[in-house]
């Protein structure tokens, strides 16, 4: 009789651990390194990302995140749509919203910056010399040459709003498109065109070389998504990485938040200055003037995708129609915030 005890004993023993090897298995699976590239541009709205980044949020959850640096929103959606990279970090644009009506199934998944009253974010500026002489105001930028990077982009979108906001249309100013930031920077200075529309840090840095001067932020005037997190349409599929890596970006937004908006450490606030000025090769004190608004949980601002699509789609940017749903997944977000 003791041999039979012993033997069910030794068989449910076994049994235990067999279950908590397996267990542990499929925690480690989790858990799985996998590399992860990532497209972006060096603003200042990318913040959460430079945080996950230099602070090992994103090696927690043993993912390896390779940025690579971009100049413009449109190649970043490209790269994207075409699974060329796994995650781009951008403006919403007109070409995004046109690939998600072609049936490519990339996914808006996340909030990375939003124009919101009081918090700079993107401005319109006009070089010194246009304000002088009394481009001083939205109203007054009528017959004026406005640079952009392309039609279609986050700048497109918000000088069409801002001017309709003001009595006037997209038909009254002539748009300059010239493709980079680096490009409106340079020809604001050299005053080849009168205004553009930017974002931080180069507001600060076109007004503290002298050539540039703010008529207002964009988040005054409209509430506005101007950025996300995206996923490509193979990236999407890999449900565990991706809730992976949205775990240690809301990690991330949590730590800007807490840091740049609510400011509740001085010690971590200029730790965050720090990491942005780094990664966007801009001095820590022009940083520090424009701090955007990013919320706490990476959510985003899901009503204002509607009204993009239906501005864009007025304009003739959007060929066919697009439902919201068909390009916003916040189903992955919801994962990340409850694990």
């Amino acid at each position: 009789m003791k041999k039979v005890v012993a033997l069910l004993l030794a068989l449910c023993m076994s049994l235990v651990f067999a279950g908590c090897s397996k267990n542990e298995t499929k925690k480690d699976a989790s858990k799985e390194k996998a590399q992860v590239s990532l497209a972006l541009l060096r603003l200042t709205s990318s913040a959460p990302l430079f945080i996950a980044l230099d602070k090992g949020f994103f090696a927690e959850e043993n993912l390896e995140v390779k940025p690579e640096w971009f100049d413009a929103a449109h190649p970043i959606a490209v790269a994207t749509a075409s699974s060329k990279v796994d995650v781009g970090a951008t403006g919403i644009t007109a070409s995004l919203f046109n690939m998600a009506a072609g049936n490519q199934k990339l996914a808006i998944v996340a909030d990375k910056g939003r124009e919101e009253k009081g918090f700079p974010s993107s401005a319109l500026l006009v070089n010194s010399d246009a304000y002088a002489a009394g481009v001083t105001s939205i109203e007054s930028l009528k017959g004026k040459r406005i640079g952009i990077t392309q039609v279609g982009s986050t700048f497109h979108y918000m000088l069409g709003r801002l001017l309709e906001a003001n009595g006037l249309t997209l038909a009254d100013v002539e748009l300059v498109p010239l493709g980079k930031l680096s490009a409106i920077m340079a020809a604001l200075e050299s005053k080849q065109i009168d205004a553009c529309i930017l974002n931080e840090p180069n507001i600060t840095k076109a007004q503290t070389a002298g050539y540039a001067k703010v008529i207002t932020q964009v988040g005054d005037v409209i509430p506005y998504q101007t950025s996300a997190i995206f996923f490509s349409p193979d990236f999407v599929k890999k449900d565990d990485i991706a809730v992976r890596f949205l775990r240690a970006y809301v990690k991330a937004c949590n730590y800007y938040y807490d840091a740049a908006i609510d400011k509740k450490s001085p010690e971590k606030l200029e730790e965050v200055i720090k990491i942005i000025a780094k990664y966007t090769n801009a001095p820590v004190e022009d940083v520090k003037l424009g701090l955007p608004y990013i919320d706490r949980n990476g959510k985003l601002l899901g009503s204002d995708i509607k009204t993009q699509i239906e501005w864009y789609s007025s304009h003739n940017m959007i060929n066919g129609k697009l439902d919201p749903a068909q390009v916003v997944n916040t189903s992955l977000l919801e994962k990340a915030l409850k694990k």
